[in-house]
Parts: C-alpha cells; sequence; structure tokens
C-alpha cells in the first residue's frame, strides 16, 4: 500500500510523535521514508526572518533544516530504509512538490493545533499541505511545551 512515505519536519518540539507514527508505517510496509526539511527562502516580509540579512537568514534555515532532518534519522529504528531531503523555498510548496517528485504515498505531518488569532498570526503549514497534497496527508497533534 505505501512504498513511499514523506516526513516533513522543521525541528518543532513535539517531533518525536509524528516521527513515531511515520516510523511505524515505514515498517509495516517496509516502505522508504524521505525525511524532508524546507529552508524557508522568503524574503523578510513574507516569512519570519525578523529583518535579518537575506544571506544570514538562509544559513541560519538551511542549519536548521539539516539537523531537523539529522536529528528524526536519529530517532527512526535501523531497519527504516531514509532518504534524507533538503529543499529550499516557501515550505508548503516545496512539500506539495516533493510528493510528486518522489512518487510519494502518503505525508505524515504534526500539527500544533493553533486556533484564533495565533492560527491566524502564525498560520499552518501542515493545514496548506492537507488542503493541497494529492495524497493522503496524516497528522499527528504535538504538544507546544
Amino acid at each position: 500500500m505505501y512504498e513511499n512515505i514523506l516526513l516533513p519536519t522543521d525541528g518543532s518540539a513535539g517531533t518525536e510523535k509524528f516521527v513515531a507514527h511515520a516510523a511505524e508505517l515505514a515498517t509495516t510496509y517496509d516502505a522508504t521514508l524521505h525525511v524532508l526539511s524546507v529552508v524557508d527562502t522568503r524574503n523578510r516580509f513574507e516569512s519570519p526572518s525578523s529583518g535579518i540579512a537575506p544571506e544570514a537568514w538562509t544559513e541560519a534555515e538551511r542549519e536548521r533544516a539539516e539537523e531537523s532532518v539529522e536529528a528524526a534519522v536519529a530517532s527512526l529504528p535501523e531497519s527504516v530504509t531514509v532518504e534524507r531531503v533538503v529543499r529550499e523555498g516557501v515550505p508548503q510548496t516545496q512539500i506539495i512538490e516533493y510528493v510528486d517528485d518522489a512518487d510519494v504515498d502518503v505525508v505524515v505531518m504534526g500539527t500544533h493545533g493553533r486556533t484564533g488569532l495565533d492560527h491566524y498570526l502564525i498560520g499552518s503549514v501542515t493545514e496548506r499541505v492537507v488542503r493541497r497534497c494529492p495524497v493522503p496527508v496524516l497528522t499527528v497533534q504535538i504538544d507546544d511545551e
């Protein structure tokens, strides 16, 4: 049923919850788990870069993305086949494009479950992926603590 599973991660707290779900699916179906993190390259007016110089922002984002992938992979069982992927661009766009590029069968993502003003101000990459993704998306509620 599932040959390729996508696990997008940004390294947020609570990641271990949805990594565990993805690992269970990959183990059950003997699937390849694609661990993806996106270097957010939007300019300071489109992203939370807080006015940092574009080069510094991109470099910090690249380091965060690489660390996020490695942290997720480190918590996986050794029996899981893993593809490590770091892409640049707008996170939800890169996730959707990777689904097509890698022939992904299902996406496993975490969601903070924000509502009200927090949801309005911060938005949700997961929500945008769920709305646009051509394959099923398994969302796992994670704690903000």
